[in-house]
């Protein structure tokens, strides 16, 4: 009788340690996730500033354009001016509108949680 107690002991004991294993691994990916999270959050938060400022510039740009139309049928002296500054407003909307395509492009949510998890699925297949 004391064999059958010492195997159901085993028994759980294993079962507690597969147990404490996943528990120890979804706290792990969900420390992960909570991490990237935050950085997605500033990620989304850094391209809504981009793209202010591509929005900002660009409404500029417009402005002085319609300004160097207006000054170019009253004095052609401003005009070098004028034209340098709407180009100069042209030029920073121009980056700003990259800078935000290119993030938006390479954006990754969760990329470091999907691989984990990828990970986390391979080894498992392995095992089965």
């Amino acid at each position: 009788m004391q064999g059958v107690d010492e195997r159901r002991a085993g028994i759980f004991a294993s079962i507690g340690g597969l147990l404490k294993t996943v528990l120890a691994i979804a706290q792990n990916r969900l420390e992960l996730l909570l991490v990237e999270l935050q950085e997605e959050r500033w990620r989304f938060f850094d391209a809504l500033l981009l793209a202010g400022a591509f929005l900002i510039l660009l409404a500029m740009t417009l402005m002085v354009a319609t300004i160097t139309l207006a000054v170019v049928c009253l004095e052609a002296k401003r005009l070098d001016l004028l034209v340098a500054l709407m180009l100069l407003c042209a030029a920073a909307a121009s980056v700003a509108f990259w800078r935000l395509r290119m993030r938006l492009k390479n954006w990754a949510p969760f990329s470091g949680t999907l691989t984990e998890l990828k990970k986390d699925k391979a080894c498992l297949d392995e095992k089965s």
